[in-house]
C-alpha cells in the first residue's frame, strides 16, 4: 500500500501526527489514547498496514 495512502485513511478514522521521529512518524489516536510508529517508506507492506490500523484501533 502507499504510504499516502495509509495516511489518508487514518486522518479519515481521526488520527492525527503526535510527532516525527528519527526513521518513523508517530501517529495517535485520541480517541482511545493510542499511539502507533509508521514508517516513512514510500510501500508499506499490507501485514504492517493491518498491523498498525489494529495498534491504533481502526477498523480494518
Amino acid at each position: 500500500m502507499k504510504r499516502g495512502d495509509l495516511l489518508r485513511e487514518l486522518s479519515n478514522a481521526g488520527c492525527s501526527l503526535k510527532r516525527n521521529g528519527g526513521r518513523h512518524d508517530i501517529w495517535y489516536n485520541p480517541s482511545n489514547g493510542k499511539s502507533a510508529p509508521v514508517p516513512r517508506h514510500s510501500e508499506i507492506p499490507n501485514t504492517l498496514c493491518v498491523l498498525i490500523k489494529k495498534q491504533l484501533g481502526v477498523s480494518v
